[in-house]
């Protein structure tokens, strides 16, 4: 985890070598425009590329250029700046395992984030979240739209924390744990590592057993195939 988190408004124009999102969904769309954001300037042209295994390079996808498979990440010059523009989190955890790259932090403008805030590499902080005092946030997280995360919070790595979810203060949430839309966690709640939390699910009570859980309160249930609101 680092210990230290810095806006990429303070950046300027980057590195002079662009920005390289993995992927080019509709997630990696949201962080090219949150890049465009962050740094008060349209990037065409150099600033903003994306890497994917499914469109084909040359495409323009949300007005930048596809370059290439994701594999092609280790042809870019030392110094290129990486992020994961994949919401699954087993698919981010894979490549940033497979690929050693320079990830960096992303906060949106419009993103709240209190004293002593520590945000890992690869993290991303979308429009409208707020993150309290104290919080501590693993690598190559996301926390999305409108979402919050109140004081003193614990998230492992590979968390995902869905669009209008809530966290109360002194939460934990483990690694690779995903909080669907609408979700809430009651303060001082433990939730363990690879658990999906479904849409509007409330969590009142610690869980530590893998699986997915929805309802008020959720409970645990067996469908693998459930909307957990990615």
């Amino acid at each position: 985890m680092e210990h230290h988190y810095r806006r990429l408004c303070a950046l300027g124009k980057g590195n002079g070598m662009g920005i390289v999102i993995l992927g080019a969904g509709g997630h990696a769309g949201v962080i090219a425009d949150l890049i465009e954001a962050a740094m008060g300037w349209n990037c065409l042209g150099g600033g903003i590329s994306f890497l994917d295994d499914r469109i084909p390079s040359g495409a323009m996808v949300y007005g930048y250029p596809v370059e290439g498979k994701i594999a092609d990440c280790m042809k870019y010059p030392a110094g290129t700046e990486f992020i994961i523009g994949i919401g699954d989190n087993r698919l981010r955890s894979e490549i940033a395992a497979r690929y050693d790259l320079n990830y960096i932090t992303l906060i949106h403008p419009g993103a709240v984030i209190g004293g002593n805030v520590r945000l890992g590499k690869g993290t991303v902080v979308m429009a409208g979240a707020v993150v309290g005092c104290g919080t501590h946030i693993g690598g190559h997280c996301i926390i999305n739209t409108g979402a919050t995360v109140d004081h003193a919070c614990i998230l492992g790595d590979f968390v995902h924390i869905s669009p209008g979810a809530h966290l109360g203060g002194e939460v934990r949430v483990g690694d690779g744990s995903w909080l669907g839309i609408g979700s809430c966690v009651r303060n001082g709640i433990e939730i363990g590592e690879g658990i999906t939390v479904g849409v509007g699910g409330a969590v009142v009570k610690d869980i530590k057993k893998k699986g997915i859980y929805t309802g008020i309160p959720v409970k645990r249930v067996q469908d693998e195939n459930i909307d957990t609101g990615k």
